[in-house]
């Protein structure tokens, strides 16, 4: 199985491919290094960016590659900010189940305009269990001159952003009795919440008692607030705003969560139920006050619908089908309507979903498993297929 990248126009579906190796940085118009990407899902946690100038569509051979270089095996994206980039891997065989793996993770600072090492800061990491791909799973966040990073064994950095010195770290499992793994799960492949940040601190999941939610102050790493007695998730949290002031929304193991950021005080909870703990998937928020959330296996797909009553919120169902299960790829919303790929252990079609009714408008066969990017009109499609259609 290769990976193929495809630029998508979502209304007609007209699209070009091409071979695509994941660690090659490849050049695709003017802007492409317009916006910084400083953590999970760009700059509003969306997989939305203003970039412009993007091409229609790509030569037969693909756009030019810059460099291409070897790193390792995990599921954090790539941060980009001032000429660098920033990701995490593990050293090892990424093509085969069983690995082999390293025992230890590599968090990499490197040129953007070469692909060179500027700094890189390893530290042990057990192996868990890695069928469906090797830690790390979290995506780091850049916030100021400051790069924090959370491992498969829940070890958090906060790294000088040019150097690479580490200026604190917490250990969540042995410091603050979080779980080593996710309850439920049958596979337990190890931590993968990629953080968030508010004001002057960054705001993670841990699990255990009375702090499903931790925020630690990101100057020093003093904890700020613990909350919640919830099952946690691989999910990431989102920042959104009800009546006029910000919430902190947590998908978690079995439920959606709004919180206090300042605080952790939480406001209103509601079910989404997976049966294992794996709501996966990011949150989407549109100015409409629907939120959206998707996952695979007993659950699929709602919509919250978020009213606010002086300084009550207050959580109602708007719809609910099981027919659209995004497993753990990220969707985006566009307008009315949510797109995505749908589908856990079977077939997987793009679709796009009205977010006011839960009615599928259409489904696209030939895409697979897809992680969506939208700019400049057009959806960046990365995906998992096979054979591909030219269309």
């Amino acid at each position: 199985m290769r990976m193929l990248v495809a630029v998508v126009a979502l209304a007609g579906i007209s699209s070009s491919w091409l071979p695509a190796d994941p660690i090659e940085v490849q050049a695709q118009g003017p802007a492409a290094a317009g916006d910084a990407w400083r953590q999970w899902g760009g700059p509003n946690r969306n997989f939305i960016v203003s970039s412009t100038g993007l091409a229609d569509q790509w030569p037969d051979a693909g756009p030019p590659v810059l460099w291409s270089r070897p790193l390792g095996p995990g599921h954090s994206a790539i941060l980009a900010e001032g000429g660098r980039l920033y990701t995490m891997y593990r050293a090892g065989n990424g093509r085969a189940k069983q690995g082999p793996w390293e025992p230890e993770e590599t968090v990499v600072a490197m040129d953007a305009a070469t692909g060179k090492t500027l700094w890189e800061h390893k530290y042990p990491s057990r192996r868990e269990d890695f069928s469906f791909g090797a830690g790390p799973h979290s995506t780091p966040l850049l916030v100021g001159d400051r790069l924090f990073t959370i491992g498969t064994n829940k070890q958090l950095f906060a790294f000088d952003k040019k150097s690479g010195k580490i200026l604190w770290s917490h250990d969540l499992i042995k410091e603050f009795g979080s779980p080593e793994l996710l309850i439920r799960p049958v596979v337990k492949t190890g931590y993968g919440c990629s953080p968030i940040a508010y004001r002057d601190t960054i705001i993670c999941s841990a699990g255990g008692p009375g702090q499903s939610v931790m925020a630690f102050r990101q100057s020093d790493g003093a904890v700020v607030w613990k909350s919640g007695d919830f099952l946690t998730s691989e999910a990431p949290p989102i920042m959104i705003e009800m009546g006029g002031r910000p919430q902190l929304v947590v998908f978690g193991g079995g439920t959606v969560n709004g919180l206090d950021p300042a605080n952790g005080k939480i406001l209103w909870s509601t079910p989404h139920d997976p049966g294992n703990d794996l709501n996966c998937t990011t949150p989407l928020w549109g100015p409409d006050n629907i939120l959206f959330v998707s996952s695979a296996y007993r659950a699929g797909s709602r919509a919250i619908q978020l009213k606010q009553e002086g300084n009550a919120t207050h959580a109602e169902e708007l719809w609910f089908t099981n027919r659209v299960r995004f497993m753990f790829l990220n969707a985006v919303r566009l307008g009315d309507y949510v797109y995505g790929t749908t589908g856990d252990f079977g077939p997987a079609f793009l679709t796009a979903l009205d977010i006011k009714t839960g009615k599928s408008a259409w489904q696209h066969r030939g895409f697979g498993r897809a992680s969506i990017v939208y700019a400049d009109g057009k959806a960046i499609i990365r995906t998992n297929l096979k054979v591909c259609p030219h269309r």
